[in-house]
């Protein structure tokens, strides 16, 4: 019976191509279904057979170890060097869109805290 093993939602598609050839590598049949039109499936990589699961969920784990090690080692050197993106720099760049996003999180806010009151008086 297959078994998902990887999820494509808001994967890029670099890390994709990256898990599909680990699995190639490791030999198991896996096959890969799509997202759906409305955005209601994210599409996934499966496994054939759940019984290739165990090992190629420890090579997947490992792969997203040394991924997780990599992309925070260049966050951190993004920030020494001052390429990394902040919110100083995202309202350096684009105060509008900054400040709007921060007025629509404080409306939702002040009707997450207010609404209720108000409908229970």
């Amino acid at each position: 019976m297959a078994k998902l093993i990887f999820r494509l939602r808001n994967v890029p598609e670099e890390e994709a191509a990256e898990v599909r050839a680990l699995l190639d590598e490791l030999g198991v049949d896996w096959y890969e279904t799509r997202p759906g039109p409305f955005g209601l499936s994210a599409g996934g990589l499966w496994l054939r057979d759940a019984g290739d699961f165990p090992r190629a969920r420890a090579r997947l784990d490992a792969y997203q170890a040394r991924l997780r090690e990599r992309v925070r080692a260049e966050r951190e050197a993004a920030l020494r060097e001052g390429r990394a993106e902040t919110f100083a720099t995202q309202l350096h760049a684009r105060p509008v869109a900054v400040l709007a996003s921060l007025l629509a999180m404080l409306l939702v806010l002040g009707l997450t805290l207010a609404l209720p009151w108000l409908l229970l008086r």
